[in-house]
């Protein structure tokens, strides 16, 4: 059964929201939950010599938003080739 050309963009920009939102949720709870909230329970925790809520707060939630930058690539060309959008 082959979609039509505007169910094949909702479909699309559908799976891009939901997946967009999941990394966004993940990215909150990085920065928020774990260099804020949590800080006092990680801070109990050394790495690299620091206290690990520190270095979330510091550090940890740019490392985290540079790998979600590259799944999010990584998985919308997934999403292009599926929906037949891609370039070649």
């Amino acid at each position: 059964m082959s979609l039509s050309k505007e169910d094949a963009a909702r479909a699309y920009w559908r799976e891009n929201l939901r997946f967009m939102m999941i990394l966004l949720v993940i990215w909150f709870s990085v920065s928020f939950g774990a260099g804020i909230l949590f800080v006092d329970l990680l801070n109990n925790i050394q790495f690299f010599g620091f206290p690990l809520g520190f270095w979330f707060a510091q550090q940890g939630a740019i490392y985290a938003f540079v790998v979600l930058i590259f799944v999010y690539v990584w998985k919308m060309n997934k999403l292009d080739r599926k929906y037949d959008l891609h370039e070649e």
